[in-house]
């Protein structure tokens, strides 16, 4: 997967804006203002994504390339390495998991605004 790939993918959901809150060079993916991806667009050498804690910890057991998220909560956050070894339909269906799991935390109202866009 490319950084064009990425931003694709995550951009096409319902409810998702791009935005740069941290710096000039980290692109962070939210769905009704919380975050669920974000990587660092100059180098894309990583992708943080959010995480069910024991889907992330077997995620950590599994693949070599799934890592404990730097400057995150490490239980609900894990940084996919981007290497040649995850191939692109596993990593989208991590990030659509992302998002899926930020979508059921929102409040009643923000879901009730998602599904109406």
């Amino acid at each position: 997967m490319n950084i064009e790939s990425f931003r694709a993918h995550c951009i096409a959901k319902r409810g998702v804006t791009e935005e740069f809150p941290f710096d000039k060079t980290t692109l962070v993916f939210k769905v009704m203002g919380k975050m669920f991806a974000l990587t660092d667009v100059d180098l894309f050498e990583g992708i943080n994504l959010k995480v069910d804690p024991e889907e992330g910890a077997a995620m950590r057991d599994t693949y070599d390339f799934v890592q404990e998220a730097y400057h995150m909560k490490n239980r609900h956050w894990v940084t996919v390495v981007v290497t040649p070894a995850v191939s692109e339909p596993l990593l989208k269906a991590w990030i659509d998991r992302s998002y899926e799991l930020v979508v059921q935390g929102l409040t009643k109202s923000k879901k009730s605004a998602l599904n109406s866009l």
